[in-house]
This record gives C-alpha cells, sequence and structure tokens, in this order.
C-alpha cells in the first residue's frame, strides 16, 4: 500500500528532527529542550500510522488529532530552541514551514472527519 502523503512528509520531518536532535546534543549539549523536540516530532508520524491503523473511523480521527497536538508541541520547542539561540533562524524557519505543512494537512483532515 502506498504511503498517503501525511506518512510521507511525517517521516521525512521525523529523520530531519532526528538528525537535527543529535547535532543539539553532540555539538551543543543540549539534552533536555531536545529530548522533548525529539519525542513530540517523531510522536506526529508515529500517531498518523496508528490511525492509519485504526479499527474504526472514532479511532482514526482520535489519532489524527493526537498528531496534531503532537505538532503543535513541537511548534512550540522549534520556537523556543530558536529563540534561545540554539537552533539558528535558517534551521528554525525551515523546521517551522516544514511544520506547517504538516500541520495544515492533519487540519484539513480533522475538519474533513468533523463534517462527516
Amino acid at each position: 500500500m502506498k504511503p498517503s502523503p501525511a506518512q510521507t512528509k511525517s517521516y521525512a520531518f521525523s529523520i530531519k528532527m532526528v538528525s537535527l536532535c543529535r547535532k543539539l546534543m553532540v555539538i551543543d549539549k543540549e539534552y533536555v529542550l531536545s529530548k522533548q523536540l525529539l519525542k513530540s516530532s517523531t510522536s506526529i508520524g508515529a500517531n498518523i500510522e496508528e490511525a492509519i491503523g485504526g479499527f474504526s473511523r472514532n479511532d482514526f480521527k482520535y489519532k489524527i488529532s493526537i498528531s496534531y497536538k503532537e505538532a503543535r508541541e513541537t511548534r512550540y520547542w522549534i520556537r523556543l530552541l530558536t529563540s534561545t539561540g540554539y537552533l539558528s533562524e535558517e534551521d528554525g524557519g525551515s523546521a517551522l514551514a516544514e511544520l506547517d505543512e504538516l500541520l495544515k494537512m492533519l487540519m484539513s483532515t480533522l475538519k474533513t472527519l468533523n463534517r462527516a
């Protein structure tokens, strides 16, 4: 089965976040905030995968809503790390741009599910 656009985008985003967090841990010796970012950012795609494997429409909707909330949390950590100088404006801006695309996809899915 071909992955959905949300699966593909969230997986690519997770890979980027793993690399970014590794840099924060190894180069900047920042462990607390980077761990929060790692957990929330990789949870987005994991919850999308769980949603697709859901047994009911409600299960699907619930997992997509968790994915959306994790994406919002990730947005917070990226903004915080950028504002405090751990992430460059370029890295933070790039990550936020990708994340905003994911947020739009997830919100669109939730709106569609709420209409039906």
